[in-house]
C-alpha cells in the first residue's frame, strides 16, 4: 500500500526568477567570444539550456528581464 511521500508536497513552490544582473553577466561574458555556452553553464552552475534560453531571450527581446510567471489565477 502506498501511503505517500512525506518529503514531496502536493502544492508546488514557485521558483523565483533569476535577477536581470545575472542574465546580463551571462550575455556580457558570452559576447566577449572567448567562452562556450557549456563553459558558461559550468561557471555559473546552471544548465546549458538555461544559458541558451537567456541568450535567445536577449536576441529576440533586446533585454534579459525575466518573463512574467504564468499560472492560473487563484480562486476565492
Amino acid at each position: 500500500m502506498y501511503i505517500g511521500c512525506t518529503v514531496c508536497s502536493t502544492s508546488a513552490k514557485k521558483m523565483k526568477p533569476y535577477s536581470s544582473d545575472f542574465g546580463e553577466e551571462i550575455v556580457k561574458i558570452y559576447a566577449q567570444g572567448d567562452t562556450s555556452i557549456r563553459k558558461l553553464a559550468t561557471r555559473f552552475e546552471v544548465s546549458k539550456g538555461f544559458v541558451q534560453k537567456i541568450l535567445k531571450h536577449k536576441q529576440t527581446t533586446g533585454h534579459v528581464q525575466p518573463r512574467k510567471q504564468g499560472g492560473s489565477p487563484k480562486t476565492v
